[in-house]
């Protein structure tokens, strides 16, 4: 492989070299495509004019850190990548899942196919990016029925793929950890609050508890209205807590693994830069 290479990288821009049809389609080992899920992104991109239609697949999850930390991951996402603004083509915003890209050819080719990002671990964004950037449209979505995945079958591959990529999708900056960290302390300050209020106070008995449960109870339907407008089970409210320190924990060793240069994924190790 040459030098500044990441090695799916690679691999696909051979693959797309090869490619003699009008669309590329770019996907992973571990999906399952249902029946008629290519005539369905064909439509989608004849329908909304799209030179790059991407999808988010449904995710199986089997144990209970899955269920925990990945619709936790994906509510946080959406609210970063709206699919209505990666949409808009006068909105800069752009994004994409590489396990389920396909795009134009010709526009594949003309704004530099992967190896204009050879170099990123992230190559699907990046590339959405360049194709936004080109002035050519994207069709983003999460559809129920067209692709499924189980992305991770045990913890350790799970903890390995989020802490590779969560800080970069969510931005790659510093604030994003003030600004995340705080969002998800928010809960447990306001219940520090209202105990010294509480205790200064010397408020009834029974009032310190009815609030406590007021906030978590809360906490609880706010995230099962994201699970909700995400397409998860609104039942997964119970993993809330568990998901929320994954969360939290899974950034901050994402943080530090993008900012020290490199990142190990699957027994190999890559330089990284994030945006």
């Amino acid at each position: 492989m040459p030098d500044g290479w990441v090695g799916k990288n690679y691999a696909v821009s051979i693959g797309a070299a090869g490619a003699r049809g009008d669309w590329l389609l770019f996907t992973d080992a571990d999906t399952y495509h249902y029946p008629g899920s290519t005539r369905r992104a064909v439509a989608d991109a004849v329908d909304h004019d799209a030179a790059l239609v991407s999808y988010s697949p449904e995710q199986e999850m089997g144990t209970f850190w899955e269920r925990a930390l990945i619709p936790y991951v994906y509510c946080r996402l959406a609210a970063r990548y709206s699919f209505a603004r990666v949409n808009n083509p006068d909105q800069p915003d752009a994004a994409a899942n590489g396990q389920y890209l396909m795009i134009l050819r010709d526009v594949y080719w003309s704004v530099g196919g992967h190896a204009s990002v050879a170099g990123e671990v992230l190559e699907d964004v990046a590339l959405a990016r360049r194709v936004k950037q080109a002035r050519y449209r994207i069709y983003f979505t999460a559809p129920i029925g067209v692709v499924r995945t189980r992305m991770y079958r045990s913890f350790h591959a799970m903890w390995e793929g989020w802490t590779k990529n969560l800080y970069p999708l969510m931005g790659g900056r510093p604030s994003v950890i003030v600004k995340e960290t705080t969002s998800r302390l928010a809960v447990a300050l306001v219940i520090a609050l209202l105990g010294a209020v509480f205790v200064k106070n010397q408020a009834s008995a029974w009032m310190l508890p009815a609030m406590l449960i007021a906030v978590f109870v809360g906490a609880h339907l706010r995230y099962a209205v994201d699970l909700y407008q995400n397409l998860y089970q609104v039942s997964f409210i119970k993993y809330y807590a568990a998901g929320m320190c994954l969360y939290s924990a899974a950034l901050g060793a994402s943080w530090w693994k993008n900012t020290r240069g490199t990142v190990v994924w699957k027994g190999r190790e890559y330089s990284v830069r994030t945006p």
